[in-house]
């Protein structure tokens, strides 16, 4: 599919290649000359080549939609898979929300560039090209003073570009942040109702709406500058071509014809087009990278436990669970379990009975290998849970929280 919609993105940028020289040929040929036949087929072919421009350009989105929306999908699938597959450590670092805002907010700012706006980007690329090639066959001179500003317009984008970029990942953490307290408040509503805690929570989601808020117009003024400059630069070329173009047509005999002005001055306004479909795209390319940074950042996140090498399927369980000198922290400062053992036989009742942080939970967490314990043993029927898969072991347990 990607071939066929670049096969119509080199057709449709030939046909609109050709329109400015049709109309340089009909001023030179045919008007000027009062070839009335003559200028009725160049009209006429001119009207195919714009039937034909539509035509192409309605096959390119078309296309880019189907692989657009193809790619999503695949991509929103890897990151659900890498998200089931991640050790809870991860989740205690990164917050459920921000991880949602991840999968649709960030995913969703690649989605618009890829469905329209990489189509229009290679397409503008490739009408650049064919206008300089063209420009330079009608008159190299001409086509020389007019580009003289493209140093300067180089400059100015690469100025922009590196602005937009950090205003937009500022942009995509602050709404991360946004999407994880919203998702806390709205699972969390009754324990909030409860306590009487609604004030706090609005004032805490108006903190963090207000920072996306700030961060958004910060980033979004930073593309405002961009395109009005590039206004401006199109705007001296086309006065280039006026002025450089009718001194060379004033010459005795003319260097120019004025349907090669007529035809640069069309070209001129090509080229600069897609110079402004770019800027117009550049805010959804820099919120797109910057969702990317944060979505591949999430994809190359590793598990931090895995099966090891010679791990063996967990045999039917009896029951019988051991703690052999248990250690275990979140963090090195912070100790949670010290030098814990403990035997709780098949079919007996076994009660942890301690305050909030005691280590209760935590406890349970080893015995089903989400942690790894940083001394000591955690044994299933006299087997170390260390030595057998993950997925024998939990299929064979069952936890009810809370």
């Amino acid at each position: 599919m990607l071939l066929g919609v670049a096969v119509l993105l080199v057709a449709g940028t030939l046909l609109q290649l050709a329109a400015p020289y049709l109309i340089g040929l009909a001023v030179d040929r045919f008007i000027i000359e009062g070839d009335r036949q003559g200028l009725t087929r160049t009209m006429l072919l001119l009207l195919a080549v714009y039937v034909g421009s539509w035509a192409t350009a309605y096959g390119q989105f078309y296309g880019m939609i189907q692989v657009g929306n193809k790619v999503l999908y695949r991509l929103r699938s890897q990151i659900f898979d890498r998200i089931q597959s991640l050790s809870l450590t991860y989740f205690d670092e990164h917050e459920a929300g921000d991880l949602m805002s991840r999968l649709t907010n960030d995913v969703d700012t690649i989605g618009q560039v890829i469905n329209a706006g990489l189509v229009q980007t290679l397409g503008s690329a490739l009408l650049i090209v064919g206008i300089v090639v063209a420009m330079f066959r009608l008159n190299w001179q001409l086509a020389l003073a007019t580009f003289a500003i493209l140093p300067l317009m180089f400059a100015v984008s690469i100025l922009f570009s590196s602005r937009a970029r950090r205003a937009f990942r500022k942009t995509r953490k602050t709404i991360g942040s946004v999407s994880a307290d919203l998702e806390e408040n709205i699972s969390g509503v009754r324990v909030a109702q409860a306590f009487a805690r609604e004030d706090e929570n609005i004032e805490r989601f108006d903190e963090l709406n207000r920072a996306n808020r700030d961060a958004n117009v910060s980033a979004q003024g930073v593309v405002a500058a961009f395109a009005p400059t590039l206004d401006v630069l199109s705007t001296i070329g086309l006065a280039i071509v006026i002025g450089f173009g009718g001194y060379l047509a004033l010459q005795e005999p003319p260097l120019i014809t004025v349907g090669i002005i007529v035809s640069f001055l069309v070209y001129v306004r090509r080229f600069f087009h897609p110079i402004q479909q770019l800027a117009q795209l550049y805010a959804q390319l820099q919120s797109a990278l910057a969702g990317a940074e944060r979505i591949f950042e999430l994809l190359d996140a590793q598990p931090d436990l895995t099966d090891a090498p010679d791990a063996v399927e967990m045999p039917p369980i009896a029951g019988r669970v051991a703690l052999d000198g248990v250690s275990f922290h979140y963090k090195p400062e912070e100790p949670v379990l010290r030098d814990v053992t403990l035997v709780a036989e098949p079919g007996q009742t076994v009660a942890l009975v301690g305050p909030t942080g005691a280590g209760k939970t935590t406890l349970v967490n080893l015995i089903g290998r989400f942690y790894e314990a940083v001394d000591g043993a955690v044994k299933i029927d006299d087997r170390d849970v260390r030595r057998v898969t993950r997925a024998s072991l939990r299929s064979q347990m069952g936890i009810v929280l809370q």
